[in-house]
């Protein structure tokens, strides 16, 4: 028999019975039942409930056995009692008589459990990780995690592509986030950077003739942490492809990523339609280019119903130029209450509030619906009793519009035969006054499902009346206009925000991803994706100077030509794929001639000299035949925290930073030695001097 275990402890079961086993692990659990122990043992693999009575030679041995220690038990297999049974485990029909056991390792007393998934504070776990990635949800995490990077490899290898590696000690490259520096012992005074990706040399992986790569890459940046983003490293799936133009790079990515989500979450729905949006209309709708398509809520632009109006607020904000009015609609929001809590809400992201408009039943809600319903049928019988007169323009316009639709044709080609339908050989009118044909689609127009559907929407919302301080304070006409335009009715709401949309879209998008989640509007148990495209490649700086907004080594949309004119309004063929309110993938299709290249750095106020010594190798590649080539990046740790549904990317990387980034396990960063100093030629100098 092996030294350690002859089976793991997720494989026996009752066709076992009877055999002697040997196995190894963790004792998980130990249970004392007035003379029996009873120890769950956990490897890798999973739980076998092992046992000793006062009978088993083991027994005093077994009794000095406390959590996590590793121990190795021989041991007869046998099947439980039918009531005994643990549905919920692979080994939940048998259990092990212990009949020997060795220790393998004692533990100390744990500093946080194993067993029980205890939530403990985030400093403690991370000081011990090694006992926090036992814990089954964790141990879960990492096994998703490593299933996830396996399948992605099969994807790409059958998708045509071929995996490569790229430097790790490197020249430095801007991708949006500080360098992590490397001194060279070898070059006193000059420095090696950490990727930050491996933009350049996937790039010039292209130029060098090879055409589909990718590579599951790890990446560096200097950055401030967030939930869904580590502070120091990380990993993407890195993919370039040369010829290509950007729906080829969608085309072939699509497949990789949806066959992911949906091998690993088949209990979830993955959307099959990935929309594109452009960057400024994801602004504008969602207040993100990260939207979560799973809120169906989209901003709208409602200014010219606050210009000149009675709030003035919104009237003298408009008076200045750049400025917005946008509204969110909230479908069932429409009570004082809510609203009330969505103005707190407001309040506490900075603001001094959000103005709202709700929809409720007026007092008087009968008798107006009493009244638009006479008035329909008054208008409905006043054009009957038309029918045989001289024909009204307005009548002639409404039968002309009902013959376009499907039921109105139908009429015509009963009436004049298909045919002449199909010709167009008929008339609604002769001398002045309708034809037989007129007269019937005029007749069946009221009996229309259509115009019976719109009778009642007009009878229903004859009710409704507006409320609430911007409702009192612009009029009922511009509160309908509002309610029409967003699509609203009765028990709705709307909240409103205005400026230069720059200074309130970040807060307009939590309002939404608010108000969605308040109202239970998000569809829960799925994945929704989109491309967001045409992102603009300049953007102005605090400073008031031109910089990228993005990737600087994207094509613009329209070559040189483009950058000829105002860079403010040159959009890159860069775009990003949003999954669930979460940026998954980005990429772009790159500028590979040195001529566009210069100038777009050139307008970002890089001279010809500073792009030659930051990207020579680069440069010089492009002047030897360089294919037009795009690509795109995933970040696996955020793909993971996705499909593991945790809101913490640190619970699906092995030994992530804390918050400060810091390795609480590794008592990293620490001072280097004086000896190292004087190696690199070094001095630290003092934070105060």
């Amino acid at each position: 028999m092996h030294a350690y275990r002859s089976h793991t402890c997720a494989q026996l079961n009752k066709d076992h019975v009877g055999q002697n086993v040997r196995l190894s692990g963790w004792v998980h659990r130990v249970r004392d039942h007035g003379g029996v122990l009873f120890i769950d043992l956990r490897d890798h693999y999973g739980i076998t409930q092992v046992l000793a009575d006062s009978d088993s030679p083991a027994f005093a041995e077994i009794e000095k056995v406390r959590a996590e220690w590793v121990i190795s038990i021989d041991g007869l297999v046998k099947a439980r009692d039918a009531s005994l049974v643990n549905p919920k485990l692979p080994t939940g029909e048998i259990e092990v008589y212990i009949k020997g056991m060795r220790v393998l390792g004692e533990a100390a007393e744990l500093p946080m459990p194993v067993f029980g998934e205890v939530d403990y504070p985030e400093e403690t776990r991370l000081t011990y990780r090694f006992l926090d990635l036992r814990r089954e949800k964790l141990h879960n995490n990492m096994m998703l995690r490593s299933n996830v990077v396996r399948h992605l490899r099969n994807a790409m290898w059958d998708q045509g592509f071929n995996e490569f590696q790229t430097p790790i000690i490197t020249a430095s490259s801007p991708e949006g986030a500080r360098d992590f520096l490397v001194p060279s012992r070898l070059h006193p005074g000059k420095f090696y950077a950490l990727p930050q990706a491996p933009q350049q040399f996937k790039q010039l992986i292209m130029v060098a003739g090879f055409d589909r790569y990718f590579q599951i890459a790890p990446c560096f940046r200097d950055e401030d942490p967030r939930a869904d983003r580590s502070p120091t490293d990380f990993y993407q799936l890195d993919v370039e492809m040369s010829f290509v133009e950007q729906e080829d790079i969608f085309a072939a990515v699509q497949p990789v990523i949806q066959g992911l989500f949906e091998k690993f979450r088949p209990d979830c729905k993955t959307a099959t339609d990935w929309p594109r949006i452009a960057y400024r209309d994801s602004l504008l709708w969602y207040g993100s280019d990260k939207p979560d398509l799973r809120n169906p809520i989209k901003m709208q632009v409602v200014s010219e119903h606050f210009r000149d109006s009675g709030f003035a607020v919104f009237a003298k904000l408009l008076e200045q130029e750049g400025t917005q009015i946008r509204a969110i609609p909230a479908p069932k929001g429409g009570s004082r209450k809510f609203c009330d809590r969505m103005n707190a809400f407001a309040q506490q992201q900075g603001l001094p509030g959000m103005g709202y408009i709700f929809w409720r039943e007026a007092e008087d809600g009968d008798d107006r619906k009493a009244e638009m319903k006479a008035s329909i049928e008054a208008f409905q019988a006043d054009l009957i009793r038309k029918l045989d007169g001289k024909v009204e323009n307005n009548l002639l316009k409404m039968v002309a519009a009902y013959g376009r639709t499907r039921p109105g044709k139908e009429i015509i080609a009963r009436s004049v035969g298909v045919e002449r339908a199909k010709a167009k050989d008929f008339s609604y009118t002769e001398n002045g006054y309708l034809t037989d044909l007129g007269r019937e689609l005029a007749s069946e127009f009221f009996n229309d499902a259509g115009f019976l559907v719109y009778k009642d929407t007009l009878i229903a919302e004859s009710v409704l009346e507006a409320a609430g301080p911007l409702a009192k304070n612009i009029g009922p006409e511009r509160t309908e206009a509002i309610r029409q335009q967003l699509g609203l009715g009765l028990g709705d709401a709307a909240f409103f925000l205005g400026g230069k949309p720059e200074q309130f879209e970040a807060i307009a998008g939590r309002a939404r991803n608010e108000i969605g989640r308040e109202l239970g509007l998000i569809e829960e148990n799925s994945f929704r994706f989109a491309w967001i495209v045409d992102f603009p490649m300049y953007e102005k700086t605090d400073d008031g100077k031109i910089d990228f907004s993005h990737n600087p080594f994207s094509m613009p949309q329209g070559g040189m030509e483009a950058l000829q004119g105002d860079p403010l309004s040159v959009y890159a063929y860069q775009y990003d794929l949003a999954c669930n309110g979460y940026e998954l993938i980005s990429g772009g299709i790159r500028n590979h001639k040195p001529e566009i290249m210069y100038k777009a750095f050139e307008l970002a106020g890089y001279p010809n000299s500073e792009v030659d010594k930051r990207f020579g190798g680069m440069v010089k590649a492009f002047k030897y035949g360089a294919p037009p080539h795009g690509g795109c990046a995933m970040g696996i740790d955020r793909a993971v925290m996705l499909l593991a549904d945790e809101m913490n990317i640190r619970e699906v990387i092995m030994f992530p930073m804390n918050q400060r980034a810091e390795d609480l396990l590794m008592n990293a960063p620490s001072e280097p030695t004086n000896e190292q100093l004087r190696e690199l030629r070094l001095r630290v100098v003092p934070k105060d001097a």
